[in-house]
């Protein structure tokens, strides 16, 4: 297939498209846990699944094509692939790390690999001097989100690559808010590029998976060696669901991020939100940046209420968006990342990194907009009702006494 073709056809057709053996137009799933030898000294292409399989092949290999790298791998979770990658240092290397990054990759570096020796030290890097400053004669890894989860913190990626390859340092970019559909960050210097495939890239809620993309050969074959060894790799009904939906990216990432941006100029509208957090809003800081390095500002948005109060007041009066964990699905979804994404980090890091109990995340979905607007500015009043009604209570218990 041509390198020229654009992103869109690219999604649907690619060398895996259609089988050359039978035609098919969908990658078959290959249900077999090993595969039959001719001869004690002749392996075939594949010998056990775990190592490689036809089916999660087709899927590491058009995620590798779309992210422009050599090389993709497929895991059984997003954060099995981080925590593979991870395993690229070794004991008494230092990490550098977006010091707002998603709880269950604080929760690996603070609670595991620092018990094997790995140093880490975590730093705003939105701001490329606290990079420069935060590296160590022994750091080998600066792991960064952009835009990160959940405050939207863009990061200027050749920046932090510049000075990553100026201290031979890797790279890794978490890409799971916006794909290679928006941004390319293997292009803008990283080493690895991670994806919770579970969110936008499968975007059906139907499949927890990982994918991980090197540019560099000689990486990929360290990696392919983790990935092997390990064996948190991903099952092939699970390959065929990503390589699904997969298909059908581009349109409903399009849908998803342009009804992100009515959301967030009506979020900013509003007297009881404090903040709004999203790139497409042009006044979070680093949105020049972000839109000098993606095509979109994505579809996941977060804004902040006076406290948690207010969320469970908010978040009660709502009948659309789903209430639960994840993001990047057909259906708007919700999320309260101090006891969701968050949990694992102790409230005093959470607040200190500006997560507070007011905050809310939104993964916006296929809805209507106008249904999805209608349905938060119903929950807004009933929030106002709700605190004209406790004004009046105090009143009238300070009128008692």
């Amino acid at each position: 297939m041509s390198n020229d073709m654009h992103f869109e056809t690219k999604l649907i057709h690619n060398e895996r498209s259609i089988t050359r053996q039978y035609g098919d137009v969908s990658v078959p799933i290959h249900h077999t846990s090993t595969f039959h030898q001719s001869d004690i000294d002749a392996f075939g292409q594949y010998d056990y699944s775990r190592s490689g399989n036809p089916t999660r092949e087709a899927l590491e290999e058009t995620i590798a094509h779309l992210e422009g790298g050599t090389r993709g791998f497929a895991f059984s979770s997003g954060m099995a692939a981080i925590s593979t990658a991870f395993f690229l240092v070794s004991k008494g290397d230092h990490v550098l790390i977006s010091e707002d990054v998603y709880g269950g990759t604080y929760r690996v570096i603070t609670e595991v690999l620092s018990r094997f020796g790995v140093e880490y030290t975590f730093v705003d890097t939105s701001r490329l001097k606290q990079v420069k400053d935060g590296i160590r004669p022994n750091t080998k890894l600066i792991y960064v989100e952009t835009p990160s989860n959940p405050l939207l913190k863009i990061t200027d990626l050749e920046g932090v690559c510049k000075i990553a390859k100026d201290h031979g340092c890797l790279t890794f970019v978490d890409n799971t808010f916006l794909t290679p559909e928006l941004q390319k960050p293997l292009e803008l210097g990283a080493d690895v590029v991670l994806h919770s495939a579970t969110k936008f890239l499968a975007g059906h809620s139907d499949v927890v998976a990982g994918l991980a993309v090197v540019k560099d050969p000689e990486l990929g074959e360290k990696l392919a060696f983790l990935q092997n060894t390990f064996g948190a790799v991903l099952g092939v009904q699970d390959c065929w669901l990503v390589l699904r939906g997969l298909k059908t990216l581009h349109v409903r990432l399009k849908q998803s991020q342009e009804t992100a941006y009515e959301i967030s100029r009506f979020l900013d509208s509003i007297p009881e939100v404090k903040n709004v957090y999203y790139p497409g809003l042009n006044n979070l800081e680093g949105s020049i940046t972000h839109f000098n390095q993606a095509k979109g500002a994505g579809a996941v948005l977060s804004f902040r209420l006076e406290d948690e109060e207010e969320v469970k007041t908010f978040v009660k009066a709502l009948k659309i968006p789903v209430f639960a964990v994840s993001l990047g699905a057909v259906e708007s979804i919700l999320s309260y990342p101090a006891k969701m994404s968050h949990a694992s980090m102790p409230k005093v890091e959470r607040e200190k990194r500006g997560i507070s109990d007011g905050l809310l995340r939104l993964s916006v979905g296929l809805e209507n907009v106008e249904d999805l607007i209608g349905d938060f500015e119903g929950a807004f009043q009933h929030l106002r009702k709700m605190k004209k009604e406790k004004e009046n209570i105090q009143q009238l218990k300070r009128g008692a006494i």
